[in-house]
């Protein structure tokens, strides 16, 4: 027998987003399982935020705040909320009309998941670009080491609760930590399912917040760092967490290297440097970032080749 669909609140963290929100917030007017709650977190913006929301007033929740970034109005939303799952929508993005209910039957049919997903379709200067779990695809099976390898859901409902007990988002993070959540989640226990349908319209190239590619890379590294100290975790896990991140930590070096060379910066030696010197970077790499330290400038195109991860020719 199937339990009953739990309940949903949709949170929506907003930063200079009024000429977008009212389509994503349409879009849940239109869904045909409504959500419990709509909480809008305002994270400090100075466009018209507000005005645009105001036709919706009486259908969601409001909160203000200083502009703090998105991991930080992420919290403010989970605590905000008092339906069993918390559900993401940036400001800029829609729901299909079923997301809701088919995140319902799955929970109502499978009530041990803690993360209910669905596939989403990338959206690029209006057209489709391809969809996520064909680029992701999706783990069923031995989710903790796949969850370490790759983000496998996108903006999946997550058990309240659950989501909570893991200490919520970790605001030292400007990058992946919703991927931070889901590996925590799944790494103390939760197990994620999928509704294989586009469910979500994810537009690429919008204004949401992004960041360097050396910080990304960073993050991710303390993300898996920070992973392979919880409490509990299998051996296995561990030492696999541990390889993970020394690899993110290989590819920042590199990274930073890669853009002091190309701006000519004058740490681009020290840089080259670092890399020739890191145990986590391939061989190949290693030599060519020595080798490219003695001239930086003149042996740019070999950065590009060894250091940057090419296929060995140089761009």
């Amino acid at each position: 027998m199937k339990a009953e669909a739990p309940s949903f609140a949709v949170v929506i963290p907003a930063y200079e987003a009024a000429g977008t929100i009212g389509e994503a917030i349409e879009s849940l007017r239109a869904q045909t399982a409504p959500a419990a709650e709509i909480i809008v977190c305002d994270d400090g913006s100075n466009d018209d935020l507000e005005q645009a929301l105001a036709p919706f007033r009486d259908q969601i929740r409001l909160i203000l705040g200083e502009h703090r970034g998105v991991t930080a109005a992420r919290n403010e939303l989970l605590r905000a909320a008092t339906a069993d799952f918390v559900v993401p929508l940036d400001a800029d993005d829609v729901y299909a009309p079923t997301r809701l209910q088919r995140l319902g039957e799955l929970a109502a049919a499978r009530p041990e998941l803690d993360i209910l997903a669905t596939d989403a379709v990338f959206v690029s200067g209006g057209r489709p670009s391809g969809r996520f779990n064909e680029k992701t695809p999706f783990a069923a099976e031995n989710q903790a080491d796949a969850i370490l390898d790759r983000c496998f859901v996108i903006c999946p409902a997550m058990r309240r609760e659950r989501l909570l007990e893991i200490g919520g988002y970790d605001e030292r993070l400007r990058t992946a930590e919703d991927w931070d959540a889901y590996l925590r989640l799944i790494l103390t226990g939760s197990s994620a399912g999928l509704v294989a349908e586009p469910l979500l319209e994810y537009r690429l190239g919008s204004e949401s917040l992004t960041s360097g590619r050396v910080q990304t890379l960073r993050e991710r590294a303390y993300m898996l760092e920070k992973a392979a100290a919880l409490p509990g975790l299998a051996a296995d896990l561990r030492n696999l967490a541990e390889r993970k991140a020394a690899v993110q930590r290989g590819r920042a070096l590199q990274e930073a290297a890669r853009e002091a060379v190309a701006e000519d910066a004058p740490e681009a030696r020290r840089r080259l440097l670092e890399v020739s010197r890191a145990g986590s970077v391939p061989p190949r790499a290693r030599l060519g970032a020595l080798v490219s330290s003695l001239s930086p400038r003149r042996l740019r195109r070999l950065v590009e080749a060894t250091v940057a991860g090419s296929s060995g020719r140089p761009r």
